[in-house]
């Protein structure tokens, strides 16, 4: 308990680091003239994932256990599923619904040998966040600094103060022959 309370905090901690300096660091990458629009939407799009991600995690583990339930349906006799729960394998669903039936009361009725899908329940889950963790890392890596844009007048005046300085240096260097 104390491990988790410890590593909690730490990870707490980093998050406010990394949010403090986040500014800092957007005005590095892309500029101070529009930071603050930059990093609105930053933290606009980090809200809507710190709220759509517990969902979606959810609606993945529900999806994994719906199949693990399924799979160990087809494993028991109708006839056992009925004694045990005092209904029809077909109505599954609505004992499902009702939390009447879940994956440990299925493997109490399944034959021996019947590996309990429990631990591979969040198998897809971590697979997708192994995929978004991906993407995140390829596009964190496309990010480069923004060019800083010169002005086409600006340009015109050091050519031609350069053209100057080196007409001037060769006009001393033929004087001095």
């Amino acid at each position: 308990l104390y491990g988790f309370c410890a590593s909690t905090m730490m990870a707490i901690s980093m998050m406010g680091g990394v949010f403090a300096i986040l500014p800092a660091y957007e005005a590095d990458l892309f500029g101070t003239k529009f930071v603050g629009a930059i990093h609105g939407r930053m933290l606009l799009f980090s809200s809507a994932a710190a709220l759509a991600g517990p969902y979606i995690l959810l609606n993945l583990r529900s999806i994994s256990e719906k199949a693990a339930i399924n799979d160990l349906l087809t494993k028991i006799a109708p006839e056992k599923f009925e004694a045990v729960f005092g209904a029809p394998m077909a109505n599954a669903s609505e004992l499902l619904a009702a939390k009447t039936l879940s994956i440990s009361k299925l493997l109490a009725c399944a034959p021996p040998g019947t590996l309990d899908p429990t631990p591979h329940l969040y198998d897809t889950t971590m697979y997708t966040l192994s995929a978004l963790m991906g993407v995140a890392v390829i596009a964190h890596g496309m990010v480069r600094p923004v060019r800083q844009v010169v002005p086409s007048n600006v340009i015109d005046v050091k050519v031609t103060e350069v053209a100057a300085k080196e007409e001037l240096v060769g006009d001393r260097e033929q004087k001095t022959k």
